[in-house]
C-alpha cells in the first residue's frame, strides 16, 4: 500500500493531499471528506472497514508514560458506521451547477457537437423559462455561446436545431466523480462500479 506520511497534523496544509472517499457499511459511496475529519472518526472508532491501494499516515505528540509517538494510518476509502444515511444520499438529486453540468457533458456542445474550453460554454434551457422550463438535470444541456444565441428563447425544435445528445441525471457516484479534480485511481475505480452504463462518464475514462 502507497503510504504518505504527515508528521504533524498542524502543519500540513489544507488541500494538500487527496480526499478520502467515505461509504455506509453496505458499500455506498457518500461523500469526500479531509484527511482531518478522516483522522477524526479513526479516533473515535467509527471506521467499520477500509478499501484502496492508498493510505497516509498522521503522527501526533509523544506519550508521557511510554515516549511512543502516537499515529493514524487511514485507507483512501472508509466505511463509516453508523446510519445508513448513504443510502438515501445515493438516490437524491446532486445540485446542479455549471462546472459538474459541463463536465457531464464533456464540454461538449449539445447543438454543434463541438468542444470547448469553460469559458466559451453556457447552461441552455432546452425548454425555455418563457416556455415552462425550468432549472433541473433533464432539461439543461451544455451550449456553446454561439448555438445559445442562436436557439435564443425557442425550443429546439423551434429553432430547427437538433440535440446531439439528451440531458440526464448523474447519480451519486457519477456526482462524486464530477466534483473531485484529484480523484486517486483506487477511488476512480470504485465509484466507475456504480455509475449508469449510459453516463458519458464512461467515455471521458476511456
Amino acid at each position: 500500500m502507497d503510504t504518505v506520511h504527515i508528521v504533524n497534523r498542524e502543519m500540513a496544509p489544507r488541500g494538500a493531499f487527496p480526499l478520502i472517499l467515505t461509504l455506509d457499511t453496505h458499500g455506498v459511496p457518500h461523500r469526500w471528506i479531509s484527511w482531518q475529519h478522516a483522522c477524526y472518526y479513526y479516533a473515535k472508532d467509527q471506521v467499520a472497514w477500509s478499501l484502496g491501494e492508498r493510505a497516509f499516515t498522521v503522527y501526533g505528540g509523544l506519550n508521557r508514560i511510554t515516549g511512543e509517538r502516537s499515529s493514524i494510518t487511514a485507507a483512501s476509502i472508509i466505511a463509516i458506521k453508523g446510519k445508513a444515511m448513504a443510502m438515501k444520499a445515493f438516490s437524491q438529486v446532486p445540485p446542479l451547477n455549471n462546472r459538474e453540468l459541463f463536465h457531464r457533458d464533456r464540454q461538449i456542445c449539445a447543438y454543434c457537437a463541438g468542444m470547448f474550453p469553460i469559458s466559451r460554454l453556457t447552461r441552455d434551457h432546452v425548454v425555455p423559462f418563457s416556455r415552462g422550463g425550468r432549472d433541473m438535470w433533464m432539461n439543461v444541456v451544455t451550449a456553446c455561446r454561439s448555438c445559445n444565441e442562436k436557439k435564443s428563447d425557442r425550443t429546439p425544435e423551434k429553432a430547427d436545431m437538433e440535440l446531439v445528445y439528451l440531458p440526464y441525471v448523474p447519480n451519486r457516484a457519477e456526482y462524486l466523480i464530477l466534483t473531485n479534480r484529484r480523484i486517486l485511481a483506487d477511488q476512480m475505480e470504485f465509484l466507475a462500479q456504480h455509475v449508469p452504463a449510459q453516463s458519458r462518464l464512461h467515455g471521458k475514462r476511456a
